[in-house]
């Protein structure tokens, strides 16, 4: 028996799972509360993308009427290779038969539907040694095959990643969603509900806590929580998660409540432990936390503010037992390198801190707690926390799921992990801001961060002060220099139809993106269309802005995108295609000397942005400025030093040749032979993992203290600069 159980619905993601329930099942192991977590959207796929799933789908399919649409009708005439090939695709796809890869890439084995021929140029783009990869992104074109013709004739809500998301998305009604849930249980729900049946008879919860990360959940959730409460009436319902904690903040609709007892907003730990008290009758109702309950048919939001929040230190590691971690589905998208990283092997989420430190931006939800409380955690602990996870899970990728993480918190996390001698991989979204110095970009790289995403949002200045963003285009150049220079890979978010934003603000901004991607130092990026949030800045004051407001009253459901008017009247939206179409051609380094209007259906304005914008600022670096304080690390091995003289007019002395290698190549440095001595006694003293760290300042003292003269000199100059190569860092 397990007391409570947590459940994921579908769908989010199949390579890797959400880590809602992993967080609180850790939280509750603090506690001793035994549970058991369940990704159902895993579950379902690997039921629905089986031989016998698709024997039923394409059952179904062959029964509807005759479709228009040639690909379907295709796809339908190779049903029987469909179902032969199945079980062995996603068996390649999990890990688990590579050699099928062979099989794959010579063609003639996967059945092979339009997305195919639209996808020639990229199969092309893939190199002989790329065969996995290749076969990867053949399998994953044949799945999406299957999607297309599950969604066309089967259940026009599937997705991979959202279910019913249309009926989700801005439900400002509850009508639509309870209609379709009086409907009989659909396509999906066949998979779904008996295997909830088996994880009920086999658990028997008291308590069942479904999360709802995003609208493509809602649907799964509310239907497994109508069937719970049909056949398990004594089992209490909570729902929580991203949906509630930014749609469900005004909820008025008390029909949800067929579906769940109770729904909670925010962090989960203290609101989940306070009805597992209410369930245990050690506390009444008006003690629970942040929880929407009907009280004898009364909605009635309660909110016991004396009962805090657990600190992140207190709420345990994240546990990943009970998911079937082996059993996850890699999906490779070329398109965008950063989805690919997302859709693409499975990754351990973590968090450096609760929150973001910045808290500033207009079109962000900084009212709300998951953005406006700040709480970081230590590296020790965050390393505590990664040894663990390796242990339970066996695999070694870490994607930090932070709105931000804090720059200094990712140094003394790098320091840690070095230090400790972990070996990981770890990727974050962070915000271009610089204290990204070059030295720091090559700690991080030497930790294992293989990638940042940023919100660049709109690359003009103007918009990023309107933004509140903090950061100029300037920066930005210099900061994303950085990160690809110590081979990091950057992913930017890019917005269009910010308030206010006009014609020409747009297409300078596409040019800026084209000017980064020409440089090599932005690697991916996507754009989205600006959406005023209720808990935004923008949302909670839109005249401020410049934007109008065109349904004030909130529905009785969710409430989270507001409908709006921009007092500049541009229509932004004729700008989507050409602005994906362009940056779908930078990612592949295709066409970066295309004019931009050939981009466009419409007529655009000229870019007014100077076309060596980005190059001059990347052939005018300016220094780091480290100050005295700084901290001086060394991460590589001891050189060897050869002593050799040199004679000139008559006059002899000595140099000193010291050879650096490092895992990419090797450094030879001449300097004065007393320097040499004196760098020679100074790198194991710098090692990281020394107790002290030695700072800038006092590393100077010492040099002078060796009867050397003009430290700066010494410590500026070419040979010394180059070090930084072999893992000397001013930080």
């Amino acid at each position: 028996m397990s007391e409570v159980l947590l459940i994921t619905p579908p769908f989010t993601q199949i390579n890797t799972p959400y880590p809602a329930t992993a967080y609180l099942k850790g939280f509750l192991n603090t506690k001793g509360i035994t549970s058991y977590q369940v990704d159902l959207g895993l579950e379902v796929a690997l039921a629905l993308f089986s031989s016998r799933g698709l024997e039923d789908a394409f059952g179904i399919a062959a029964s509807r009427p005759a479709f228009h649409d040639e690909n379907i009708r295709r796809i339908l005439s190779l049903g029987s290779v469909y179902i032969q090939r199945i079980d062995a695709v996603i068996e390649f796809l999990q890990g688990r038969n590579p050699t099928l890869a062979y099989a794959i890439v010579q063609g003639g084995y996967l059945p092979e539907a339009s997305r195919f021929t639209q996808a020639e140029a990229i199969l092309q783009g893939f190199g002989a040694q790329a065969l996995q990869d290749k076969a990867k992104f053949m399998a994953s074109m044949f799945l999406e095959d299957i999607g297309d013709l599950i969604r066309t004739t089967v259940d026009e809500h599937f997705g991979f990643s959202r279910y019913a998301e249309r009926l989700a998305r801005s439900a400002n009604s509850f009508d639509a969603l309870y209609e379709s849930l009086k409907q009989e249980p659909g396509f999906i729900d066949r998979y779904m509900l008996p295997l909830l049946q088996e994880k009920m008879q086999n658990h028997t919860p008291l308590l069942v806590a479904i999360s709802v990360p995003f609208p493509g959940n809602l649907f799964g959730a509310l239907r497994c929580g109508q069937w719970i409460k049909n056949h398990y009436p004594k089992v209490k319902v909570a729902m929580g998660g991203g949906f509630a904690n930014t749609e469900l903040r005004s909820l008025q609709d008390s029909n949800v409540f067929e579906c769940f007892d109770f729904i909670c907003l925010d962090d989960g730990e203290a609101p989940l432990e306070q009805l597992y008290k209410l369930i245990h009758n050690t506390i009444d109702l008006s003690a629970l936390k942040r929880t929407f309950t009907l009280d004898k048919g009364v909605l009635n939001y309660i909110n016991n503010s004396t009962w805090s929040d657990y600190g992140q230190q207190q709420c345990g590691t994240p546990d990943y037992s009970d998911l079937l971690l082996d059993r996850y589905i890699s999906i490779l998208e070329t398109a965008n390198p950063m989805h690919s990283l997302w859709s693409d092997g499975r990754w351990n989420k973590l968090t450096m801190a609760h929150g973001c430190y910045w808290a500033r931006c207009t079109f962000c939800d900084v009212s709300l707690d998951y953005i406006a409380r700040y709480e970081p955690l230590t590296a020790a602990l965050l390393c505590d926390r990664i040894e663990q996870i390796i242990a339970q899970t066996g695999t070694r990728g870490f994607h930090f799921v932070d709105e931000a993480a804090p720059p200094a918190l990712m140094r003394a996390l790098a320091i840690e992990i070095i230090k400790r001698k972990l070996t990981i991989s770890w990727w974050t979204n962070i915000r271009f801001e610089k204290s990204f110095t070059r030295d720091l970009c090559f700690l991080l790289k030497a930790s294992g961060c293989i990638a940042v995403s940023g919100g660049l949002e709109v690359a003009s200045d103007r918009l990023l002060a309107l933004i509140e963003k903090g950061i100029t285009v300037e920066q930005v150049v210099r900061v994303n220099k950085h990160f690809t220079e110590a081979g990091i890979m950057v992913h930017a978010y890019l917005m269009y139809g910010f308030p206010t934003q006009t014609e020409q603000e747009t297409i300078d901004s596409l040019e800026m993106v084209r000017q980064m991607f020409a440089a090599g130092i932005m690697q991916s990026a996507y754009w989205h269309l600006f959406t005023m949030t209720a808990h935004s800045p923008v949302g909670l004051a839109p005249e401020k802005f410049g934007v109008k407001r065109l349904n004030p009253t909130n529905g009785t459901f969710a409430n989270n995108d507001l409908e709006h008017e921009d007092s500049t009247g541009c229509d932004h939206s004729k700008y989507a295609d050409g602005l994906k179409k362009a940056l779908f051609n930078y990612m592949h380094h295709n066409c970066l000397d295309h004019p931009l209007y050939k981009w466009f259906e419409v007529k655009v304005p000229k870019t007014t942005v100077a076309p060596d914008f980005v190059s001059s600022i990347l052939t005018n670096e300016l220094p780091d400025s480290a100050g005295g304080h700084a901290r001086v690390l060394y991460s590589g091995g001891m050189p060897t030093m050869e002593i050799q003289s040199k004679s000139k007019k008559g006059s002899t002395w000595q140099v000193a040749l010291l050879k650096f290698n490092y895992a990419q190549g090797e450094l030879i440095i001449k300097l004065d032979e007393a320097q040499g001595h004196w760098l020679m006694q100074q790198l194991p003293r710098l090692q990281i993992g020394q107790a002290k760290p030695l700072s800038l300042q006092e590393l100077k003292a010492d040099y002078e203290a060796a009867g050397l003269e003009d430290f700066e000199l010494f410590w500026d100059n070419k040979p010394m600069n180059t070090l930084y190569k072999a893992g000397l860092w001013v930080l």
